[in-house]
């Protein structure tokens, strides 16, 4: 990694990066499992959402536990094929978290316009299929990339200008020829802006149309709050992705483009779980059921001791 932070400052970045890592790991395991353990949740959109919390935590992991280990360690060193994984890992994740968005936008597309037919059109089958679909898919279209990083022959630095590997990061400091790589990454870019992005939207449009044909005004707002809240972060995600890869390719733009990674790595994964699950009815319901049987439990083994 880069040089070393000022180090009146590691402290202080190194108790924050904890509390970001903590918040993230905890709201998106709770999802999770309370998806898991409670059957009242074993629907479609919260088997979209459980897929949700596992790549949020996944990404997390690889970018911030990593931030944090190398301040408890002191190094920032890291291996080159750890970096190289770190890179494909986390690639593959953000290229899955934009088709797991699709595939939800699908699912309350069908849930708010087909409501008759949503159980015969989203069965267990179509979920498996299209979670699967989006993992297999993202994990493949990333290997391109890494398999063409991995011919790169030489470097002219051994510090990366980031806080993880990213593709930019080291493509900036190859001496390499990185035109097919540049080709990869626009490709990878435009795919999404012009396939994933429509898929995600488009419901939307049609979600909108129905709700403004709900009689009841707080049934309304109550459906349009919820829209709102789910667009407004995928419009920010791809704003942030677009700003991140589809730049000049100069280094001077490196420091700037660490803002919208940020963004990706930090605000996403810790804010998906308040926007799509934590704020929700359902959900509020399953958990305090959950809490009640955990209080049971206790109670009844502190009889047992007693």
């Amino acid at each position: 990694m880069g040089p070393g932070l000022v180090p009146d400052l590691q402290l202080p970045i190194f108790l924050l990066a904890l509390h970001i890592y903590l918040i993230t790991i905890s709201g998106n395991l709770i999802i999770f499992l309370l998806v898991s353990v409670d059957c009242h949740l074993h629907t479609p959109m919260y088997f979209f959402l459980a897929n949700l919390s596992i790549l949020d935590m996944s990404s997390s992991t690889i970018t911030l536990y990593m931030i944090l280990v190398g301040f408890v360690s002191g190094s920032r060193m890291v291996s080159y094929g750890g970096c190289i994984s770190q890179m494909y890992v986390w690639a593959s994740l953000i290229g899955l978290e934009l088709l797991i968005l699709s595939a939800m936008s699908y699912d309350r597309y069908v849930a708010i316009c087909k409501p008759l037919n949503y159980n015969m059109i989203m069965n267990y089958r179509v979920c498996g299929l299209l979670a699967s679909g989006c993992w297999i898919s993202a994990f493949l279209q990333s290997l391109p990339h890494t398999m063409v990083v991995l011919k790169f022959s030489c470097y002219e630095s051994i510090y990366i200008n980031h806080f993880f590997c990213d593709i930019l990061p080291l493509k900036y400091i190859t001496c390499s020829d990185t035109r097919l790589l540049d080709y990869l990454i626009l490709t990878s870019v435009l795919f999404h802006l012009f396939f994933s992005f429509p898929l995600t939207f488009t419901p939307y449009v049609f979600i909108i149309a129905t709700i403004l044909r709900i009689p009841s005004t707080i049934g309304r707002r109550k459906a349009f709050h919820t829209c709102s809240s789910h667009l407004t972060v995928v419009v920010l995600l791809y704003v942030a992705l677009l700003c991140q890869y589809l730049k000049p390719g100069q280094k001077n733009n490196l420091d700037s483009s660490k803002l919208f990674s940020l963004f990706n790595t930090v605000a996403v994964p810790m804010l998906n779980p308040l926007i799509y699950s934590l704020k929700n009815r359902d959900v509020k319901v399953a958990l305090q059921r959950e809490l009640k049987k955990i209080q049971k439990w206790m109670l009844m083994g502190t009889l047992v001791l007693l």
